[in-house]
């Protein structure tokens, strides 16, 4: 895949100095967690696709290797992704890319519906804690699929072709509901998928693939009807925002005691974690395609509990954690998606953080003087948390291991310094 973006070592630090107060606007680009699903969507038919509003991350990239390995011929320019898929797919994804990022695991459904078979490394990705893939495999084995795991890889086989069925996930995971209905758009007869995943994500996806000739009812409901087609065609497609990217930025503004405008993102798919800025002491104002963070000096406690949307995002947990943490008062945060996903309080706790962890739960007790310290990025969410948190932190924050953060934005610190931050990437 050629890409008209270059990505540093993994070497490369991120150096904050805190205290500056953000000001300005920021326009976010298309959803890392849309764009990655809709690249696979692409294997199912031959032809040229496009996608617009494409972000120039490392996972972009990642991807577009993984399809490259099938047989596909990727060209990235500007925020253009031209995806050319053959007549003929070559129908594995190998460890070396897979083991890079979990979302790899998303070409089990498509190659399946393709080619009858799927040979896919099993997933990598964000240290998270356990994330299983029973899910995916169960709802493609209602549908007919045969898994086997050989050497470390699943190889899925339908020798049968892929028919219609109904399937009751226990829950609403974004992963195995992608999977499954990227399987039955070609599937013969209809698919039905109780409690799926409702993310706008998911309901991008499934407008990209109606736009294709599937026929997919009921995305961002509780109940999915998919009606199996014989064939798809290619189609240009614009990726929706992304709600992580402007939420981050929201937090940015309002960590630093600044206002900032952010444009090109959709309020609504926001809501909760808007309602918890408000709540912490933020003026929050929003139109259609844009909001403003206005910073208190120190924020309010605040209790939330991460859930599947409309529930308060995982992926925002870290970010609104760094806010809290300079806040006033105990605030209680209950993870409720990742057993792992606190790993990177320990860094935030160099930096002066109060913070106790029970079980799924974070106790924060905030502090008035957070202090900059070095940190390693554990994920791309935590890493941007932390780079947040040194905007507020006395002295010099490093974060290292920034190739996590460069898998979910495109430009975080030039974006971030044009807001007023004090803030270089530099070469350890």
């Amino acid at each position: 895949m050629s890409s008209t973006g270059t990505y540093n070592p993994v070497m490369d630090q991120i150096v904050v100095t805190g205290g500056a107060r953000l000001e300005g606007s920021v326009s976010v680009l298309g959803a890392k967690n849309a764009v990655l699903k809709q690249m696979v969507a692409m294997l199912l038919a031959p032809g040229v696709h496009r996608l617009t509003n494409v972000p120039g991350i490392l996972d972009v990239e990642l991807m577009g290797k993984v399809l490259d390995h099938t047989g596909a011929q990727c060209e990235f320019y500007g925020h253009t992704l031209t995806v050319e898929v053959p007549d003929d797919l070559r129908p594995e994804a190998p460890l070396e890319l897979v083991r890079q990022m979990r979302a790899s695991i998303i070409v089990l459904g498509p190659l399946l519906a393709r080619t009858g078979i799927a040979s896919v490394a099993f997933p990598g990705g964000d240290d998270l804690g356990a994330r299983p893939i029973d899910m995916h495999l169960a709802g493609l084995r209602a549908l007919g699929a045969e898994f086997e795991l050989e050497h470390g890889t699943v190889v899925g086989r339908a020798p049968e072709g892929l028919t219609g069925a109904e399937v009751d996930l226990e829950f609403p995971s974004v992963g195995a509901t992608e999977n499954i209905l990227l399987a039955a758009v070609l599937a013969t007869g209809e698919t039905v998928i109780n409690n799926p995943a409702r993310e706008p994500e998911i309901q991008d996806l499934a407008r990209q693939l109606n736009a294709m000739g599937a026929d997919i009812s009921g995305a961002g409901t509780s109940r999915m009807v998919v009606s199996g087609v014989g064939e798809l065609h290619p189609v240009d497609h614009r990726v929706i925002p992304d709600r992580l990217e402007a939420g981050t930025y929201a937090v940015a503004g309002a960590i630093s005691r600044g206002r900032v405008r952010v444009d090109n993102c959709v309020p609504d798919h926001l809501r909760m974690e808007l309602k918890k800025l408000a709540e912490a002491g933020c003026g929050v104002d929003r139109g259609d395609d844009w909001i403003e963070i206005d910073g208190p000096e120190r924020p309010n406690s605040v209790d939330f509990a991460t859930l599947p949307f409309p529930g308060f995002a995982t992926d925002m947990q870290p970010q609104m954690v760094a806010l809290l943490a300079s806040g006033e008062g105990t605030s209680v945060v209950t993870e409720n998606l990742y057993d792992a996903r606190f790993r990177y309080l320990g860094e935030l706790m160099r930096m002066g953080a109060d913070v106790t962890i029970e079980w799924q739960h974070a106790v924060i007790r905030g502090t008035e003087r957070l202090s900059g310290c070095p940190v390693l990025a554990p994920d791309i969410r935590a890493g941007a948390a932390l780079v947040l948190a040194g905007l507020r932190a006395d002295g010099y924050t490093t974060v290292s291991d920034v190739q996590h953060i460069d898998r979910g934005y495109e430009g975080f610190v030039d974006r971030l310094a044009s807001l007023g931050a004090v803030i270089e990437r530099r070469s350890a």
